[in-house]
């Protein structure tokens, strides 16, 4: 059996190598994201996979050797289509120009209306959704991320937004052919619009201020304004989103995923906080992970002594940063607070403090 293995590297396909790397890849924990490749390579690959058994050592080594030496050959690449490119250009255009030149892409049919239609803002998704039929409604929150239609959503007239939701049971019935029609059209409805000159509504420019404000100043900001401006103060509270509010509005299963978007050590500096509500946070962390990496986290934890305040909030900074960055590619959902849980935070905030 160890022979017939030996002499098995130089009868692999390229696409059985493919299916080897991505298997080690995989192995070790790593996030792969196939998306971009043509639907029959995906499929190709994963049937490749399923038929490959075993691999042994040697033949492993070679062709990791072989996939190694491949990219060292490469010099420089450049992104597939359009909208991958200005992707990597970011902020080096004008928004105006980036705008143009994406709704231009999607109008030839070289990109995907539907994601253009996810980048805007969720103001800017419900004035286009009051403007349209139930159902294309419907269509148009059926099809963008979880995260980004329950944004929108809310800031639709309540009996508006239960019509869209009632009409939303309706959209499996919706073909490929006529969901690009429809974001086609929903996407040139977009050019109407005006565009804001200052891109955020005032909450969620400074709801990202505070995020990453320290805590005690950012309770002094709040305390301020809940005299200047109750209402907007609400408003405040209910859009940021802290360390210590991790155990109420991050749902358990999605710990692993976020703890893989962070750096080692800033994940054992925030997992350090000793007091109140944040040592709660990092417990409740630790209590999501499976038990062996947690188990290893606490030795870390342990070994590397006491933490500084300052690094500890730094740290927790950088993984709630994460977690909204998370949030607004789609790939998980935060829980909502209600006013409730603000005003009790508030409370509690405001005890610790007289303590």
């Amino acid at each position: 059996m160890r022979g017939r293995w030996m002499t098995l590297e130089p009868m692999l396909t390229s696409r059985q190598k493919a299916a080897v790397i991505v298997r080690l890849l995989v192995g070790e924990g790593e996030t792969l994201s196939l998306g971009g490749l043509p639907a029959a390579a995906q499929a190709e690959l994963a049937q490749e996979m399923a038929l490959m058994g075993m691999v042994d050592r040697d033949t492993r080594d070679q062709v990791v050797a072989e996939f190694c030496d491949a990219l060292e050959q490469v010099g420089v690449t450049f992104p597939d289509g359009l909208d991958r490119t200005l992707d990597v250009l970011g902020g080096t255009l004008s928004p105006d120009i980036t705008d143009r030149l994406r709704r231009i892409s999607a109008m030839a049919g070289k990109s995907d209306p539907w994601a253009r239609i996810a980048a805007l803002p969720p103001a800017q998704i419900a004035q286009l959704a009051a403007a349209e039929a139930t159902e294309i409604a419907a269509v148009l929150f059926s099809k963008l991320p979880a995260a980004i239609s329950a944004a929108s959503l809310a800031l639709l007239p309540a009996e508006r937004a239960r019509q869209i939701a009632a009409a939303m049971s309706l959209t499996g019935r919706v073909e490929e052919p006529a969901l690009r029609r429809i974001g086609m059209a929903l996407l040139h409805a977009t050019e109407g619009m005006a565009r804001p000159a200052i891109g955020d509504a005032p909450v969620e420019t400074v709801g990202a201020i505070l995020n990453l404000t320290p805590s005690a100043r950012r309770e002094e900001v709040l305390d301020g304004l809940d005299q200047d401006n109750a209402e907007f103060a609400r408003a405040l509270r209910k859009a940021i989103f802290t360390w210590a509010q991790i155990p109420q509005r991050v749902d358990p299963r999605d710990v692993p995923r976020i703890i893989r978007e962070i750096e080692p050590v800033t994940l054992r500096q925030a997992l350090s906080a000793r007091d109140g509500a944040d040592a709660d946070a990092a417990a409740f962390i630790l209590g999501a992970l499976p038990s062996r990496m947690a188990d290893g986290l606490r030795d870390d934890i342990a070994e590397a002594g006491r933490v500084k305040d300052s690094e500890i909030e730094a740290a927790t900074g950088e993984i709630t940063q994460a977690i909204r960055r998370m949030e607004a590619a789609g790939d998980l959902y935060l829980i909502e607070r209600s006013d409730t849980a603000a005003a009790a935070e508030r409370i509690e905030v405001e005890t610790a403090t007289v303590a």
